[in-house]
């Protein structure tokens, strides 16, 4: 029973609403910048684009992809979209922009990753951990921006939980 009482302390603290928000936060920028980063590869292949392109390609529509993941519970909450659009850039900003950078280092400094096409493991392998890298980088920010109400935390009350 006392081991019992001693569990439920450690969690009276605060800190586990705010890890689960920080872990849904970044889960959400995950998945923007996972389907930026795998539609700009299969466009850039597609179209013949070169190695810089790609990377920008992917960029842009991983920032595209995490803002319009927020954008939509807030329009749904009855916000216009020009209010909409600034709270999504305060939510995910720093967020997007830290794994961005973490996933595409990544990238590039794995031997062949960045000229790997889509039919190569290589490709999916090097992605894949550059992703799982990137979380590790940005859930940490994510929580000490929630914390002082920053962040996702901006749009915490438009989504329904």
């Amino acid at each position: 029973m006392a081991n019992h009482a001693h569990a439920h302390h450690h969690a009276s603290d605060g800190s586990a609403p705010l890890t689960r928000a920080a872990l849904s936060a970044t889960l959400h920028c995950l998945t923007g910048c996972a389907i930026g980063e795998v539609l700009g590869m299969i466009l850039a292949t597609w179209w013949g684009w070169g190695n810089l392109a790609s990377i920008a390609l992917a960029v842009v529509l991983a920032f595209f992809f995490g803002y319009s993941l927020t954008i939509g519970p807030v329009l749904r909450a009855g916000v216009p979209f020009r209010r909409a659009l600034p709270i999504a850039f305060a939510s995910d900003t720093a967020s997007i922009s830290v794994m961005e950078i973490v996933d595409n280092a990544f990238i590039l400094i794995v031997p062949g990753a960045i000229e790997a096409g889509l039919s190569d493991s290589l490709f999916w392998w090097s992605l894949g951990v550059s992703l799982i890298i990137a979380f590790a980088f940005a859930l940490p920010l994510n929580r000490w921006l929630i914390a002082r109400g920053k962040g996702h935390a901006v749009v915490h009350a438009y989504h329904a939980h």
